[in-house]
């Protein structure tokens, strides 16, 4: 198993760099209600429009498409890992988002 810690490593700097975003942002990670909606607007953001924020001069723009990029990849991870089975996870700061993510998906699923 040790030709998979490459995963672990890569979730600890996902982590690392959405936590930054996120305290960039003002985000507390345990409020629910902001993190669903950030997390509905990821989830509608396409690439193009993740490409524009990541453009965008203003700063909290920029910051946000960094944060929805990063987010991209901890589900790429995650998703990678799971199809050798490997769990994947980060901590707080991917955990919190992730679940408002799941929980964004599934309102979104049933609307």
């Amino acid at each position: 198993m040790s030709g998979f810690g490459h995963y672990a490593r890569t979730a600890d700097e996902l982590e690392r760099e959405i936590y930054k975003r996120g305290l960039a942002l003002g985000l507390d990670w345990d409020d629910q209600a902001r993190l669903r909606e950030l997390a509905r607007q990821a989830l509608s953001c396409k690439p193009g429009c993740v490409m524009k924020l990541l453009r965008s001069p203003i700063r909290t723009e920029k910051l946000t498409g960094e944060l929805f990029a990063l987010t991209e990849l901890m589900l790429d991870t995650m998703r990678q890992s799971a199809q050798i089975g490997v769990h994947t996870h980060g901590g707080p700061a991917w955990k919190a988002f992730g679940k408002a993510l799941y929980e964004a998906s599934d309102a979104i699923s049933s609307s």
